[in-house]
Formats: structure tokens, C-alpha cells, sequence
């Protein structure tokens, strides 16, 4: 069992995290590799050649990895690592999350809008909430997160308008299927690195989707 109390999935690969010792599904990670040049390069998508070395999806603790130098341990030779590669790690995160989103708004999966996701939350059609960071909490609170479903609120209005195709957005929902599990997983770690509710722990619930 994982420590989110979830039942772990015998199929599901799991990693140990450089820095906490922690071994857990990869959906919680933050895959890196070394370049042949030394460069510590981040490869959200897990298809870099290359051995992985694994990072708990929490700012702090990629912090520390550079901080201790534990990127080079782990690579066992010495590497060239950003001081700022959280910053770049959840920048590359959000630019992800925006993407996927888009995607299944183009694929139909997708509505923004307070009153179009209400209906789709009434209808029970939505099966992910998300609503901006920067949005007004009183209209934020008359929406409500689908049962058995996810409530996201690790992005800004821009960000979510982005994904939208609009300059700015407050509430947006995700039907269930096509692309929506990788939006949750992916949106689970964004929320560990910005430290949004959503992602209290990045691996959990990924599959409800």
C-alpha cells in the first residue's frame, strides 16, 4: 500500500526517489537524465535515453537534490545541474498540463465556463474540476468536485485560458477518458510543486480517471 493508503498496482513501475529514500509508482516522480556533456536535463515525458535518475514531484525536495549535490551521486560522475531546475522543472509542468488540457478540449472531452460546467457536474459528465488559483473564491465555492472524481486548482486563469483558447478561465471540466488520466497525474505533480491542494500526493487517484 502506498503511504496515500492506495493499493498498489503489481503492474505499476515504481522508482526510488534519489533524495527520500522513498520507492513509489512513477507517477509521483520527476524523471532526469545526464546528456553526454554532464547536463542534468528533465524528461517529463520518461522517453529520454538514458538511465533515470528519479525525484520526488515536491520543489523542496528537487531543491535538495542540487542543494547536496545528489544528482551527481547518482549518476556516479560529475554533472551540471541549474541552480534554478525546480523553477524549470514546474514551468516545463505547467506548459504540460496546458497542452493535455487542450488536447482533450479539442477532442470534446473538455468545457469551460461557469455555467457549462455546472451542467456538466449536475449531469455527472465531469469527472476533473479544475478552477484557477487567482480565481474568486466565492464563485469558486458554488462549484463543487465530482463524485469519485478530482478538484484541481493549480493553475492561474491565464494557464487554465491557455488550454481553453481564451484569455482567461475560472472553472473548466474534464469528462472521463481519453487523454484525462495523464491530465491528472500530470496536474497531481504540478500541484506538489506549486503546493495546491490537488496534489497532496502526486500518485493517488491517477487511475480514477
Amino acid at each position: 500500500m502506498t503511504r496515500g493508503g492506495k493499493d498498489k498496482d503489481q503492474d505499476e513501475p515504481e522508482r526510488r526517489c534519489i533524495v527520500t529514500g522513498d520507492v513509489q509508482p512513477k507517477a509521483g516522480l520527476i524523471r532526469f537524465v545526464v546528456s553526454p556533456e554532464g547536463q542534468v536535463f528533465t524528461d517529463l515525458a520518461n522517453k529520454l535515453p538514458g538511465r533515470g535518475i528519479w525525484v520526488t514531484a515536491d520543489r523542496a525536495v528537487i531543491d535538495k537534490a542540487v542543494a547536496k549535490g545528489l544528482f551527481s551521486r547518482a549518476a556516479k560522475a560529475p554533472v551540471t545541474v541549474s541552480p534554478e531546475l525546480a523553477d524549470t522543472v514546474e514551468a516545463a509542468m505547467a506548459r504540460r498540463v496546458v497542452d493535455l488540457i487542450s488536447l482533450t478540449r479539442k477532442a470534446g472531452r473538455a468545457v469551460s465556463g461557469f455555467e457549462k460546467v455546472k451542467g456538466w457536474l449536475a449531469e455527472g459528465r465531469a469527472k476533473v474540476l479544475f478552477q484557477a488559483s487567482d480565481g474568486s473564491e466565492r464563485g469558486k465555492g458554488k462549484l463543487w468536485t465530482p463524485e469519485g472524481g478530482r478538484w484541481f486548482g493549480c493553475l492561474t486563469a491565464s494557464e487554465l485560458g491557455m488550454a481553453f483558447g481564451r484569455d482567461s478561465v475560472v472553472h473548466g471540466a474534464l469528462a472521463a477518458g481519453g487523454l484525462t488520466k495523464r491530465v491528472v497525474e500530470e496536474a497531481a505533480k504540478l500541484s506538489s510543486l506549486r503546493k495546491m491542494d490537488g496534489g497532496k500526493s502526486a500518485e493517488k487517484d491517477t487511475k480514477s480517471a
